[in-house]
């Protein structure tokens, strides 16, 4: 098996993709709103994912925080708020705040489930602070750490009761960033007992079964490598401090913040400790690079791969999502945040 999950160009699979797929054995799939049609369509494209290896259990994702960050879109799907609506209710009722977040990530983790996604990359952790980059913005849970660490831990457990793997990002912290890495590489000057903060909820969530790292330079920690590419970010932060053991993703490879070629990018990340390289823009000659340079996954990360498929029960039925998000409506307006 590659460690590497890979996107795909449009909304069936091509014959190339399927032989290139048969042949690689990629850790699993991402899927974007290039992928997505219909409810139809997409199920039949997970279902044309799971045919090529014979795997029921397979890791295919999504980037379905709610907000900005949606790839299946109304009218198709409801509309999700973003994390922000959630620390606005908890400013007035905590543990209203918890029960709309868990009700929420249900809801949304039903509408994966329908159509066979098993992963979706959220709960985002990381720590709101002033005078940064808005790519976070609104889709932060708060600036406050234990109150990131009550709703990510709610949505972890909503998304778990649809059956849905939910993946903490973006470790060890994308808060203090004060550019995009979609665009250029982020440099975070911060001391280490400052960076304390930015850790700290993934801390308090260490036993989520999937994480994905930032492409930020802490000065802190590595002056040369940015977190998904840093031994000892990865090794001594990630998995020693924060205590994380379970499934690394990178962030997307294709992003500005990384320099060389994607199949270099990948290699180093690997090479730094990151279980899966995450490539999302369905390139064919990325992909085939990845899947030279890359080694065999290592029995430690099909461990980890098998863990976070079974962390998670069988879906609840589509037919509660009306009751879930109705409660969420409710308690959201509590804070005037409804969706």
């Amino acid at each position: 098996m590659t460690p590497a999950i890979f996107g795909l160009a449009g909304p069936v699979l091509s014959a190339s993709e399927l032989a290139f797929f048969r042949d690689a054995d990629p850790a699993g799939y991402i899927l974007f709103g290039r992928n997505v049609e219909s409810r139809e369509q997409l199920r039949a494209l997970t279902d044309s994912l799971r045919a090529i290896h014979g795997r029921e259990r397979l890791l295919i994702t999504v980037d379905q925080e709610g907000g900005a960050v949606t790839r299946m879109k109304p009218p198709q799907w409801p509309t999700y708020p973003p994390g922000a609506a959630f620390d606005a209710l908890y400013a007035v009722a905590p543990a209203s705040a918890i029960e709309a977040a868990r009700a929420n990530a249900e809801a949304l983790g039903l509408d994966l489930a329908e159509v066979g996604v098993t992963c979706t990359h959220a709960p985002v952790l990381d720590v709101r602070q002033p005078g940064t980059h808005d790519v976070i913005g609104d889709r932060a849970l708060g600036s406050e750490p234990l109150r990131v660490a009550a709703l990510g831990r709610a949505v972890l457990d909503g998304l778990a009761r649809a059956g849905i793997v939910g993946t903490i990002k973006h470790m060890p912290g994308h808060g203090r960033a004060g550019a995009d890495s979609h665009k250029e590489l982020p440099t975070v000057t911060a001391s280490d007992e400052e960076l304390e903060v930015d850790i700290a909820p993934f801390r308090a969530l260490a036993d989520a079964p999937v994480a994905m790292t930032g492409h930020i330079l802490f000065t802190a920690w590595d002056r040369q490598a940015p977190a998904t590419q840093s031994p000892f970010v990865v090794q001594e932060i990630i998995r020693k401090r924060i205590g994380f053991d379970g499934l690394l993703l990178t962030d997307d490879l294709d992003m500005e913040a990384l320099s060389g070629s994607v199949p270099e990018r990948a290699e180093r990340a690997i090479a730094a400790g990151c279980d899966v390289a995450l490539n999302c823009w369905a390139k064919m000659p990325d992909m085939t690079g990845i899947a030279e340079r890359l080694p065999a996954m290592p029995e430690r990360t099909v461990r980890r791969l098998e863990r976070a498929l079974a962390s998670v029960g069988p879906p609840g039925g589509i037919a509660g999502q009306a009751r879930l998000l109705a409660k969420r409506d409710a308690l959201l307006d509590l804070a005037g945040e409804r969706a």
